[in-house]
């Protein structure tokens, strides 16, 4: 349920919702505005809210009590004022705050990913994106450096000022990317891994939650309800395509999927038509058409030399094609009325 404060309502009135709230075995998430208070409550005890709104609605300072219908509490839409920034490293994403985050697929050796971060800063991306652990399809395809790529990230990181975000594919790794990374990426194919979902909620950085290339709208926001159940509402959600019968790209670009998420839910939403498309030529087109359409910031691969990556090479820009997307974001921002993040 969501407790709407009345305007002007004193911080000991909030604080007297919560004790009651907090005796009952709720939990609670606060979203505050300009002139109200919202306070989200959440608890197992189903056949008891009725009467406990009705109590909640007798106290001073509360306006009224709203139930939560959706199936998805803490990341609809009802439960937060106004849309969400969620902040990597200090880079804002959400309510006309877009940042694009670049890099390449896989961190590969120390040369490559300062290159890779030199070029994304030069170019006007404001977070740095490398894969330390790669989950591959194939058992012998290059899987990752590990912790040894997590320390070429931060050396990045320490050269450039970007910070960064990388992949976590396992509850073992939480530890050891929460303590160097600026944001944990769970990929598409742990979307619904939901011991996954409920490490990285309790964990202390943003995450990036991927949408599964066979998940509804529906599924994708569940999984999201996951991560912020667990304490975690710094929530930003990736649509990276879809499966479908097409086979002319890689995945089908679900915009509007993405647009349709946007309706539900106060989390800021970003769009990689990296893997969406799976060719560099079809990136700048659709990271465009996702900024048109809504999204509050885009992942895009670039790779020093596309030619010689390990993963993912056909759909990475070049240095220079990243530069020249960069000019039309820009362009299109300002048309749009949005405040591109540049870096510091």
């Amino acid at each position: 349920m969501i407790i709407v404060m009345a305007p002007g309502a004193k911080q000991e009135e909030i604080d007297y919702v919560l004790s009651r709230l907090g005796e009952r075995g709720y939990q609670h998430h606060i979203s505050r505005g300009v002139e109200r208070t919202l306070i989200g409550a959440i608890g197992a005890h189903e056949g008891e809210k009725e009467a406990l709104a009705e109590q909640l609605m007798l106290l001073p300072g509360v306006d009224r009590v709203v139930p939560i219908l959706r199936p998805y509490k803490l990341v609809s839409q009802e439960h937060a004022v106004e849309p969400s920034v969620v902040r990597i490293g200090g880079v804002p994403f959400g309510r006309k705050h877009v940042a694009v985050i670049s890099g390449p697929c896989a961190v590969e050796n120390e040369k490559q990913m300062l290159e890779a971060a030199v070029a994304a800063k030069r170019a006007g991306a404001a977070v740095l994106r490398g894969g330390a652990y790669k989950p591959r399809t194939s058992p012998y395809a290059f899987q990752g450096l590990g912790e040894a790529g997590l320390e070429m990230l931060a050396a990045a990181r320490e050269a450039t000022g970007l910070p960064f975000l990388t992949e976590i594919m396992d509850v073992r790794q939480v530890e050891a990317v929460e303590a160097v990374a600026d944001g944990i990426q769970v990929g598409a194919r742990n979307m619904q891994n939901y011991d996954l979902l409920r490490e990285v909620g309790a964990a202390k950085k943003p995450v990036v939650l991927k949408r599964g290339f066979a998940a509804t709208v529906q599924e994708w926001l569940r999984a999201a309800e996951y991560v912020a159940a667990a304490g975690n509402l710094d929530v930003i959600l990736c649509e990276r395509g879809i499966r479908t019968f097409e086979t002319e790209t890689r995945f089908t670009f679900d915009l509007a999927g993405m647009a349709a998420a946007k309706l539900e839910t106060h989390l800021p939403i970003i769009a990689d038509p990296s893997h969406a498309t799976g060719n560099h030529k079809l990136v700048p087109p659709m990271a465009l058409a996702a900024l048109a359409g809504g999204a509050d910031g885009l992942m895009v691969e670039m790779h020093p030399h596309p030619d010689r990556a390990l993963s993912d090479g056909p759909q990475s820009l070049t240095p220079k094609r990243l530069l020249g997307l960069m000019d039309q974001v820009r362009n299109l921002c300002l048309a749009l009325g949005l405040e591109l993040a540049v870096p510091e």
